[in-house]
């Protein structure tokens, strides 16, 4: 789904309050507690989180699931391992209702691939 929003707080105060809205925010809090240093905003009528014009990671509600963006999940190392409980794509982690993110390896990704960004890996999105 995509929302003409400008700003991060319209992006959230447009979501549905139901659970792919509680997943997008619990996604959202790991990526500020493992890469602070990145600025949310809005690119491509979703979260963004990057620095310096270069995105790491997008996040957006679908009306399916949750959408967490990145440029190659496999540029993570053992990154099929970590997400084996998701439904992914080259560059999407689909995140569906009956999901327990913390009993997953999401926390795990997320965190390898603000390392991998900060050694100048390609995690383009």
């Amino acid at each position: 789904m995509q929302y003409d929003v400008k700003t991060p707080v319209e992006y959230l105060e447009q979501l549905e309050s139901d659970w792919r809205k509680h997943k997008l925010e619990e996604i959202r809090e790991i990526i500020q507690k493992h890469a602070p240093d990145l600025k949310e905003s809005i690119e491509y009528k979703m979260l963004s989180y990057g620095k310096s014009g270069t995105s790491v990671f997008h996040l957006n509600a679908q009306s399916a699931y949750v959408s967490l963006y990145v440029g190659n999940i496999d540029n993570v190392e053992n990154a099929q391992e970590i997400l084996k409980d998701f439904d992914r794509g080259k560059g999407c982690i689909r995140v569906k209702k009956s999901v327990s993110i913390p009993e997953t390896g999401l926390e795990e990704f997320i965190k390898q691939t603000v390392e991998l960004w900060k050694k100048g890996g390609n995690t383009d999105c």
